[in-house]
């Protein structure tokens, strides 16, 4: 298993299209999120210049696992689509606080799953928490101090399982018929 990390200017073509071919995968046709998307790619407009990538593959050079950050100074997820997760709070905005999101470590793709995929298709605890411990390692040398994140609710459970200091912006709310949530993650 090894791990890229950067914006786009920073990956090769090819990655950037292997990596938004994984999340279509994995949201719209695993998960079935009702995104609008070009056939097969998961890409959207939070998918810039600034958005920093952090990419798990195997050996076979297979995506196992990825993250998107996006700093909160430009739009972002939260901001833009879910403000109302945060409970009538004030939208961060500082070079302090970066976004996370399209957060996972699935490969429905493949049974080449090399241990991503618990049994009944859970995520796999150690994979997961090496995964965020890259994109903690990334969002800090960008000068963050804290993430934000749009989740599932079980998400919340693995972060704590994972070690990291983690709690609510707000309530869950059910959304497109999936319980979400926004969660601070501290890593100063």
């Amino acid at each position: 298993m090894y791990v890229q990390m950067g914006c786009p200017a920073q990956l090769s073509q090819p990655v950037i299209s292997q990596l938004f071919r994984y999340r279509h995968d994995v949201f719209v046709k695993m998960l079935g999120w009702d995104l609008d998307t070009p056939h097969d790619i998961e890409i959207d407009e939070f998918d810039h210049a600034e958005t920093r990538y952090v990419i798990v593959k195997d050996e076979e050079n297979e995506i196992v696992g990825c993250a998107r950050l996006l700093p909160t100074t430009a739009p972002y997820l939260l901001e833009s689509v879910f403000p109302e997760l945060l409970n009538g709070c004030e939208v961060p905005k500082s070079n302090e606080i970066w976004e996370i999101s399209r957060f996972t470590n699935i490969s429905p793709s493949s049974p080449k799953v090399k241990g991503s995929i618990g049994k009944n298709g859970q995520i796999n605890e150690v994979t997961f928490s090496k995964l965020l411990q890259h994109a903690i390692e990334c969002a800090k040398d960008q000068g963050a101090k804290r993430l934000i994140s749009v989740s599932p609710i079980g998400i919340e459970r693995l972060l704590r399982k994972a070690g990291v200091k983690a709690y609510r912006a707000g309530p869950p709310k059910v959304i497109n018929g999936h319980a979400i949530l926004a969660c601070w993650i501290d890593i100063d």
